[in-house]
């Protein structure tokens, strides 16, 4: 075997990309990080406000129809979302419309102000990717640096959103394709995201706090019964991705005149809480999440959750889907904890990221977010759980932009 050649490239080229990138990475974890904790405090004001006020689920069919008309009238460009920043990724062609930022963020917020179930992610994914792609501008960047900034300010939105700076610079390196990463962007998302969840601290975001209680040790049963679990948890996650997908084209092809799609589903879910008589299954659902950490909850949970969820997303509300997921994997590992004889707060932890593996075929960043969130105990329980529940799942997942390298398993 021939030694493989040195280097040609001397130091100061290496230096020079450092601090380019440092540089770089830091105005986007500004920006994004800025950017996410106004979303934050904003979501907190509006959940609250709509906690005090539940009859204001009444109104979200019209809200629905105001940001739809919105999105028809200056927001066509931009509707794609995340899947839009993939693309641009893998076939760069125009610089992101600023407005993309405002849009989500306002869109967003009023979703959850009215009562839809949708997730944040997808919001500071957005404005992190927006921002940081006005950078692209900038003289004396390669054609290439544009990829790496987008990924950059993806790394930082979801970072700076979740509190978990490492999920999130895997998370910006994982999700576009399939079974690859993209090495050449490893120090600029690592950079953003842990500068970007610093920034959001500083400006005195408070994130949730989890507690799994005790992990009891490895044997071949609790592996086992993981790995039961991890199947459940990626067919759920592959179930929540093909039905939002399906209502979506659905309503587009029923309803071509775009408002009148979350006008739809805004009423369908307003009949819903007030048949229920809950609003249990609306919003984020922190509180919930919560509670399946430290004590039984109804089996029925996570169904109710990605029943209103795939209705306020397939319909057009703007949010994200990733929180949702949270919500969904932690009430099902809830429900199946007494089934596998496993401790709740171990079930709904793997639950919490394996749905989110499987749903957006990135298990190396959900594990990651695993070991932050809940500790290194849970680590091999979580990343057994991600990786099957991502065998699990198919080839469809939440972002249609994703592309697929090669199959999920070798044959």
């Amino acid at each position: 075997m021939k030694p493989l050649p040195r280097p040609l490239s001397p130091l100061p080229c290496w230096l020079a990309y450092l601090l380019k990138w440092t540089a770089l990475a830091s105005v986007v974890a500004l920006l994004a990080g800025s950017a996410s904790a106004l979303f934050l405090f904003a979501l907190d004001t509006a959940t609250r406000w709509r906690e005090g006020h539940p009859a204001i689920i009444w109104a979200l069919p019209l809200a629905g129809f105001a940001v739809g008309w919105v999105y028809w009238r200056f927001g066509r460009a931009v509707e794609a979302g995340n899947n839009l920043l993939i693309d641009e990724i893998h076939d760069p062609t125009s610089a992101v419309p600023l407005r993309m930022a405002p849009l989500v963020l306002a869109g967003t917020v009023i979703s959850h102000l009215f009562g839809a179930s949708v997730g944040r992610e997808g919001t500071a994914v957005q404005m992190g990717g927006t921002l940081a792609d006005q950078l692209s501008r900038l003289p004396r960047l390669a054609p290439g640096d544009r990829r790496v900034l987008l990924m950059a300010g993806i790394s930082a939105g979801f970072a700076s959103v979740f509190g978990t700076p490492l999920a999130g610079a895997v998370f910006g390196l994982e999700v576009l394709v399939i079974g690859r990463l993209r090495h050449d962007a490893i120090f600029p998302c690592i950079a953003a995201a842990i500068l970007a969840d610093q920034v959001g601290l500083a400006w005195g975001v408070h994130h949730t706090h989890y507690a799994i209680g005790i992990v009891p040790a490895i044997t071949v049963w609790t592996l086992g019964a993981v790995v039961v679990a991890g199947i459940a948890f990626g067919l759920v996650g592959m179930a929540f991705a093909g039905a939002t997908h399906a209502l979506s084209a659905r309503t587009k092809a029923w309803l071509p005149y775009a408002p009148l799609r979350p006008l739809l589903g805004g009423a369908v879910v307003a009949v819903a809480v007030w048949a229920l008589g809950t609003q249990r299954y609306v919003g984020l659902g922190i509180p919930v999440i919560v509670e399946a950490f430290a004590q039984p909850l109804p089996h029925w949970d996570w169904l109710g959750k990605l029943a209103f969820t795939v209705a306020s997303l397939g319909s057009g509300f703007k949010g994200g889907e990733v929180t949702p997921l949270f919500y969904i994997g932690a009430t099902l590992g809830n429900a199946l904890a007494p089934l596998l004889h496993l401790p709740f707060g171990l079930l709904a932890g793997v639950g919490f990221v394996a749905v989110f593996a499987g749903a957006a075929n990135t298990p190396l960043a959900s594990t990651v977010m695993a070991l932050e969130l809940f500790g290194p105990a849970i680590g091999p329980y979580a990343a057994l759980g991600c990786v099957v529940a991502y065998l699990f799942s198919g080839h469809c997942g939440i972002y249609r932009a994703q592309r697929g390298a090669a199959s999920k398993t070798h044959g």
